[in-house]
């Protein structure tokens, strides 16, 4: 049971992965708690269900629940959560920063950007549940007393090719270089000449497009519904606080580490105290490392 929930804890912690990379890239490069971004979790996994309806599901292939379509579907999804990200900054959070508003008056502006973008989900879909598939799968044996999913493999290894893509991204490409200057430091990226608007608009598109990526993921596993990105909000946070803010292998790590903790959590306790995990978790580390364990300490 023990070995059963520690991969469990890594296919849930790949999903958190993705939600974490982009919060710790606006937590750093834009200095204060985005917490609109879960709700972009939400966003994409219902773009990808309108997507998905206009295309038609497709037929199971290479042993998964779904289609290619969904697949394609969750790109364009993606692709369009972050350009709405973008333009939720355009919007709400550069004026205000440009005003010279305090971080606390982002965080919430965050808040209650978060709560509209809700109620105009629920006001289009519904309280219901959606799935994107109600194709049935049964576990393949990998060890004995360990079963898997295809289409948790399936996530794992997209989730990977992710990741690397965008740490290729970030240490070869001449923005992404941008973006680590501008985590290091604002103030002396603007005088060495980067393109600061340049760095905040792609650093939200990201942002947005890894997150619609995560929540597409977690619709998959269960189950749609408007509260998909809120209720993993904390983990998404103990994630990338854990791992150290601003750092792409941290977020990883931190991610895999909530999600194994929290499924090892369920042995011992009820499923209904699951959400105290990640917040012991964050309790912990603020505690003891509050830069994480892959971050810096402040100097």
């Amino acid at each position: 049971m023990i070995v059963q929930a520690i991969v469990d804890g890594i296919f849930t912690g790949a999903i958190v992965s993705l939600g974490a990379i982009g919060l710790s890239l606006t937590l750093q490069i834009m200095r204060f708690a985005n917490f609109a971004h879960a709700e972009f979790m939400t966003i994409g996994a219902y773009l990808a269900l309108a997507a998905v309806g206009l295309m038609g599901p497709g037929a199971p292939s290479l042993g998964l629940s779904f289609g290619w379509q969904l697949l394609v579907a969750a790109c364009l999804a993606a692709a369009l959560a972050g350009v709405l990200s973008w333009g939720l900054d355009l919007v709400v959070f550069r004026p205000l920063r440009r005003s010279g508003a305090a971080p606390l008056v982002l965080v919430f502006a965050a808040f209650g950007a978060a709560l509209i973008l809700r109620h105009v989900l629920v006001l289009i879909w519904g309280h219901d549940s959606y799935f994107y598939t109600r194709e049935l799968q049964l576990g393949v044996m990998i060890v004995p007393g360990v079963r898997v999913l295809p289409d948790q493999v399936f996530i794992l290894a997209l989730a990977i090719f992710l990741v690397t893509l965008l740490h290729l991204y970030l240490t070869h490409h001449r923005t992404g270089i941008a973006m680590r200057a501008m985590a290091e430091s604002p103030s002396l990226s603007q005088v060495c000449g980067i393109e600061v608007d340049r760095v905040m608009r792609t650093t939200w598109i990201i942002s947005g497009f890894m997150a619609a990526m995560a929540g597409v993921f977690s619709g998959l596993t269960p189950q749609l519904h408007p509260e998909l990105g809120s209720n993993i909000l904390l983990s998404i946070f103990t994630a990338a606080i854990f791992g150290g803010v601003g750092s792409l292998p941290g977020a990883v790590l931190g991610g895999l580490l909530v999600g194994i903790a929290e499924n090892l959590f369920l042995l011992v306790a009820d499923p209904g105290y699951k959400p105290a995990m990640p917040f012991l978790l964050l309790l912990g580390v603020l505690w003891l490392r509050p830069q994480g364990l892959l971050g810096e300490k402040a100097s």
